[in-house]
């Protein structure tokens, strides 16, 4: 009986932060002095960075309909409404320089990696509370997080209400002039951008065109940001998203240059840096071939499938009218029907769209008969280390108004995912060789893995480097692998460098190395940025290249056994992901106890009895 009561007074709690977002309060609008119809509403944040002095902004920059028509992009009848949050650096900000941050997926939500990944502030068991992170990019770097493309996380084209069921993962659509149903536990509602594959970026170019335009309002309108270098960086699909950007934005440069592109207030050159990509999926013919490689042959020494399903995937990779042949189909017919990669051409997405479902059913996700991790090779796939505290705290009250949320966040947008997937984005060519453009242009790239990921691993990330040919390509390929320096005391992996390409292999990191080795993670981040040497950063990237051994997989790795003592923990927020059938039907039929999203029983109460109390 007492958890019953428990429960009830704690679902009513939980409720709380999952109505819809309050108004948004105290916001700022700017109208742009170039074009009316552009605007930034955003507010000053005082969440999440709380360092003495350091200054946060939140909000969207409004893009008008058939702003990209310019581009080829036909009746793009809806706004763009680009969610941003930017952080100042901690260390002289208006002399920093500035990178902004992409999340991959695609369509997964940046907005919640400066509260989890390599932001400002982790938040708290209690999901309403954050703690400062050390390892934070901005620490030297002015930071600017984008939920992009559009619809996803914050960013939106037009809004619905909906309901949310959490067992199921459902997300239903309420009638307009419905009643708002009653809520409980596993039943929520919520406003979120509007279901609609159609009203959204086709693919990564689509994407780049819109985010030209949302650089060019906002470092025009955040003049005091317009700083003497801007980067660009991200993890996993943001190895496509982030070539088709910055070369963009450089296409653009030039065309400003030269009296090309005569719109007022478009006309802003952008000094563009460097592009880092932390196991980045790229090209699919040369990166594919690492699944079945690296899943009976890595450096932890793990046979993760058996000799059957390792000569099913090679099969399927080699074969005639397998893996490779449809993904070179693919390429040959996009760029002769369809170069912009942009979607105009049906036939040319249809077949594009089959080759990436083709080799992710029979090539990449035969790994799941491994029951590991695809982002972990060393630990099972049922694992979750932490649960999300940042969902929570992303649907608090007092959180939606300190950033002025027009919807309910959310980590991925799956409409967005199937416009990505209709045109065969996964699939598409070329984003290798948008590395060498940027390269000869003077902009440095640094490639970036952690070792233990299968989804992007390391040697699909090293064989990309050693793909991309530009003026220096054999000076690149003669440099050696180099010991990377994390600190005095510790090495973080290996590097091969030669001035301004770098490929970073990480020891121990997973999907994104921030995650696991934040320190070494910054180390690169910075040391790429400042133009330094990524082994020690203590020497000037001009002309450097780094020494060492020539082959970095007779490096090997032990295992860590670390997770074996990790208590997992069920959370309201993930339930599919950090919960057992038997957990998940305690929540689903009303017998849970749950505090803070947290559901009580013995793991949680000895991993945080501060939260859950230390039970009875």
């Amino acid at each position: 009986m007492r958890a019953l009561i428990l429960l009830r007074l704690l679902a009513a709690s939980l409720f709380c932060s999952a109505q819809f977002p309050p108004e948004p309060e105290g916001i700022t609008v700017l109208r742009s002095q170039f074009n009316n119809n552009v605007t930034i509403s955003y507010k000053e944040t005082f969440i999440c960075e709380t360092t003495p002095g350091v200054r946060g902004f939140s909000g969207y920059v409004h893009i008008p309909p058939n702003a990209l028509a310019e581009h080829g992009i036909k009746n793009q009848t809806w706004e763009i409404n680009t969610f941003f949050w930017f952080f100042e650096a901690r260390k002289d900000p208006h002399n920093a320089p500035l990178s902004i941050w992409y999340y991959g997926g695609p369509a997964y939500s940046s907005s919640g990696m400066p509260l989890s990944y390599n932001g400002p502030c982790k938040v708290n068991p209690d999901g309403n509370s954050t703690t400062l992170n050390p390892y934070s990019w901005n620490n030297e770097v002015n930071m600017l997080y984008l939920d992009q493309p559009v619809q996803v996380g914050l960013s939106y084209s037009t809004f619905h209400n909906v309901t949310v069921d959490r067992v199921n993962e459902t997300i239903t659509p309420l009638p307009e002039g419905s009643s708002v149903p009653e809520q409980n536990t596993t039943l929520l509602v919520g406003r979120y951008p509007a279901n609609d594959t159609y009203k959204t970026s086709m693919g990564s170019t689509d994407a780049a065109y819109a985010m030209w335009h949302f650089a060019q309002a906002w470092f025009q309108e955040f003049r005091e940001y317009q700083a003497s270098s801007i980067s660009l960086s991200g993890v996993s699909y943001a190895g496509k998203y982030a070539p088709a950007v910055f070369e963009f934005f450089e296409e653009q440069n030039e065309r400003i240059r030269q009296g090309k592109w005569p719109t007022k207030g478009e006309q802003y050159i952008l000094p563009l840096n460097m592009l880092l990509i932390e196991n980045g999926l790229f090209d699919l013919p040369g990166q594919w071939f690492s699944y079945p490689e690296f899943a009976v042959d890595n450096t932890y020494g793990i046979q993760a499938v058996n000799d059957t399903v390792y000569q099913t995937m090679t099969n399927n990779l080699n074969k005639p009218g397998g893996c490779l042949d449809q993904a070179y189909q693919c390429g040959n017919l996009s760029l002769q029907y369809d170069p912009q990669a942009i979607g105009v051409n049906e036939t040319v997405n249809h077949i594009c769209a089959e080759a990436g479902n083709y080799c992710d059913e029979n090539v990449q996700h035969l790994y799941s008969y491994s029951n590991r991790s695809y982002y972990d090779i060393t630990v099972p796939a049922s694992l979750s280390r932490e649960p999300p505290f940042a969902h929570a705290f992303l649907q608090q009250p007092h959180v939606q108004q300190a950033l002025g949320m027009r919807s309910n966040w959310t980590v991925r947008s799956d409409d967005a995912i199937r416009a990505f997937r209709r045109v065969g984005d996964f699939a598409r060519p070329g984003w290798i060789n948008k590395f060498g453009y940027l390269l000869d242009r003077g902009i440095k790239v640094a490639l970036t893995y952690g070792d233990r990921d299968y989804l992007c691993n390391w040697i699909s990330g090293d064989a990309a480097s050693l793909a991309i040919n530009y003026t220096d390509t054999a000076n690149f390929h003669a440099a050696g692998y180099e010991e990377i320096h994390t600190n005095c005391s510790y090495v973080g992996g290996l590097v091969r460098q030669y001035g301004n390409l770098s490929f970073s292999r990480v020891y121990q990191g997973t999907h994104g190395s921030a995650e696991l080795q934040p320190e070494t993670a910054l180390q690169i981040f910075n040391r790429a940025i400042f133009e330094k040497d990524i082994a020690t950063g203590t020497v000037s990237a001009d002309g450097y290249s780094s020494k060492g051994i020539r082959d970095a997989r007779s490096v090997k790795n032990e295992v860590q056994t670390d997770w074996m003592e990790i208590k997992q923990v069920c959370y309201l927020w993930d339930l599919q992901g950090t919960c057992t059938d038997e957990q998940i039907e305690m929540v689903d039929n009303g017998t849970a106890v749950i505090k803070d999203y947290i559901i009580v029983d013995k793991n949680s109460t000895e991993r945080y009895p501060e939260i859950v109390g230390l039970g009875d």
